[in-house]
């Protein structure tokens, strides 16, 4: 007894030493990685212990060319994970993909790779040269150029012949180019040399595996290929899609209270499991689950909290159906995952509780990672939802109006939330349109604009306006309204059509306090404004300013941005974008 503690108290010391050197080498630059790897006392210990997606991540960091002795001392778990993230397409063996990948393993480690192949992929490789040679065993008496110039042999006896196009070929992506692709040169001379190398190693195996691979079934062979490939994902949260789907399954607050974790892992000893660490150091300080983290300081919990949220990351990346290569790429997803956490957390607050992220961190250990941003994403999907049923009866729907009609800001906040996965929309201030959504206010913002909308469509509907004769393309809810108001104050018929521009000169002079400019709109304009809406509507002015109230003075702020420091004289009917004037001849 005294000896499996002191070995376990030896192995938990190195565990943690290996720990430190993998964060420091995460997060130095990809060439420093690589030497890091190389000059450490036991190269390959160190790299034994990245879990099987950090791995991937450093190989592709550092490149695959450069990587090929760090592929050569990996374990075959790491191996296993990259052919099953490198090879599939759907459900589908891409048999480009495999000749490159078992070509790159070949070539970083030959000997290590035919033990391998032999002892733990046979059926793999028969699947794989099944799908690209032919097969002929000569005879004693047999002549071998009756098999034909494109045949080859290694022993005289088993001629095969490497095919032009490989069956079952996956269907090509956009992203692949013929350079991309292996020609028949290159993967014969892949062939080649690794039979030879089997041959070298043990000829009976070398003709076995030859002979059986005429006679697989691929089909079958594929699907249960795919089946163990998912067992293995689904252990690092890479479900098969229709189960990871279920991360945007939304849950409502009170149903966490049934979800706690079963009991709270004590802060006895460090894991030896490899913890994955890239995306867990790809968080930032900007955002309250980030933040909450800092206030725990128990070790294990905090890496079963890293195990979680890679494992959350991987099953938005099925999810989403992402091929994730690059920390660039991996860090949307984890600035994905880090939004919808930290809706989550504040959505679990009590009302008018402030985020207090000493509270917040209990939550963390409280609940699982994956149902707290289940119930972040629920409240932009909740959004959603009631932005589409909102439109199934919109006055502005029935009345054929296209969604430009709210405008470019308004209209941009609908586009976010009718689309499957609703987006904020972000109108470039981080050099995007659309992005997710990232913190509980953001939700909120869009729910109040969504707000607005509804309350003025609803209001369109109450003023019985007849939009059949409209011929304006560029029409939105700003033009029209004003237009009907103008149009209204000077005695024309209320109808959406262009004024005449000397009739609009007469109501734009008219806007103005003290008639001139630059100036402020004219208070008895806005009353007067409030009080047509009011009687067209038949809703209390009291009413209409509490649901409306900012929604129109930021229309009549607008106004006075737009024309408030233009003289009268050199109004120009072609750029007034807020009334429906005609143009001059």
């Amino acid at each position: 007894m005294m000896n499996k503690g002191k070995e376990y108290n030896l192995a938990l010391k190195r565990s943690a030493d290996l720990l430190s050197q993998r964060k420091e080498i995460i997060a130095l630059s990809s060439e420093k990685a690589l030497d890091r790897i190389l000059e450490a006392k036991h190269p390959a210990a160190l790299v034994h212990s990245f879990s099987e997606d950090d791995f991937y991540f450093l190989v592709h960091d550092i490149g695959i060319n450069d990587s090929y002795e760090l592929l050569a001392m990996a374990s075959d778990r790491q191996w296993d994970y990259i052919l099953d993230v490198e090879l599939w397409e759907k459900d589908r063996i891409d048999t480009d993909s495999l000749t490159i990948w078992l070509d790159i393993l070949f070539q970083a480690a030959p000997d290590r790779f035919i033990k391998w192949a032999i002892e733990n992929k046979s059926d793999l490789i028969e699947y794989y040269l099944f799908n690209n040679i032919r097969v002929a065993i000569r005879e004693h008496d047999q002549d071998p150029s009756t098999f034909g110039k494109d045949f080859v042999t290694i022993d005289d006896i088993f001629y095969i012949k490497v095919l032009d196009n490989p069956e079952y070929e996956a269907p090509e992506t956009e992203a692949e180019t013929e350079e991309d692709q292996p020609g028949r040169a290159q993967r014969e001379e892949f062939i080649i040399k690794m039979l030879e190398k089997i041959a070298e190693h043990d000829h009976g195996i070398y003709q076995k595996i030859l002979f059986e691979s005429s006679s697989v079934l691929p089909a079958e062979m594929e699907e249960e290929f795919y089946r163990i490939r998912n067992v293995r994902l689904a252990e690092k949260g890479f479900l098969p899609f229709h189960e990871a789907a279920g991360i945007y399954s939304p849950l409502k607050p009170e149903a966490l209270v049934h979800r706690k974790k079963i009991s709270k892992i004590k802060d006895e000893a460090v894991s030896l499991m490899p913890v994955p660490l890239y995306s867990f150091g790809m968080l930032k300080e900007d955002n309250l689950f980030t933040m909450s983290l800092k206030s725990i300081s128990a070790g294990e919990v905090l890496q079963n909290l890293q195990v979680e949220f890679a494992a959350l990351c991987n099953q938005i990346i099925a999810a989403d159906q992402k091929s994730i290569k690059n920390r660039n790429e991996l860090k949307e997803v984890v600035r994905k995952a880090c939004g919808y956490l930290s809706i989550g957390l504040e959505r679990l607050l009590k009302a008018g509780q402030k985020a207090d992220t000493g509270h917040t961190a209990a939550m963390i250990e409280q609940y699982h990672i994956e149902h707290i941003f289940r119930t972040g994403f629920g409240f932009a999907l909740e959004l959603k939802d009631r932005a589409k049923k909102w439109v199934q009866s919109a006055w502005f729907a029935k009345s054929g109006l296209p969604l430009s009609f709210w405008g470019e800001e308004w209209m941009g906040v609908l586009g976010g939330l009718l689309i499957k996965k609703p987006l904020y929309f972000d109108n470039y201030k981080t050099g995007r349109i659309y992005r997710e959504f990232a913190a509980f206010s953001e939700v909120a913002e869009s729910r109040r604009v969504l707000e607005d909308v509804i309350a003025f469509d609803d209001l369109m509907s109450l003023m019985n306006i007849e939009m059949r004769q409209v011929q304006d393309s560029f029409l939105n809810y700003k033009k029209l309204i004003l237009t009907l108001f103008a149009r209204y104050r000077l005695g024309l018929p209320e109808e959406v059509a262009p004024m005449p521009f000397d009739d609009f000169m007469r109501f734009f002079r008219s806007m103005w306090a003290g008639g001139r400019k630059p100036g402020k709109t004219d208070i008895l304009i806005k009353e007067s404004f409030l009080s047509w809406v009011s009687e067209r509507a038949g809703i209390k002015s009291s009413e209409i300013i509490r649901l409306l109230g900012q929604t129109f003075e930021d229309l009549f702020a607008e106004i006075e941005n737009e024309y408030g420091k233009i003289a009268f004289n050199d109004l120009d009917p072609r750029y007034i974008s807020l009334f429906l004037v005609q143009k001059k001849d």
